[in-house]
């Protein structure tokens, strides 16, 4: 299997420009956002991060 830079710097350009389309289109969600994030215990945030990690692979997988 050979990577493919220049598509994973699509993917990576992309996930820049959805982050920041968030934060201009909705500044006052993404603090509130942020603010309930700092507030939860980190065992949860592990695994809602993990839990992404497997869906993301999961679609990766599917789109092949």
């Amino acid at each position: 299997m050979r990577f493919d830079f220049d598509l994973f710097l699509r993917a990576l350009g992309l996930a820049v420009v959805l982050e920041g389309l968030c934060w201009a289109l909705f500044p006052r969600g993404m603090r509130r956002a942020l603010r309930e994030l700092l507030a939860q215990p980190e065992g949860r945030l592990r695994a809602v991060g993990l839990t992404a990690v497997a869906v993301g692979l999961l679609l990766t997988s599917l789109a092949r």
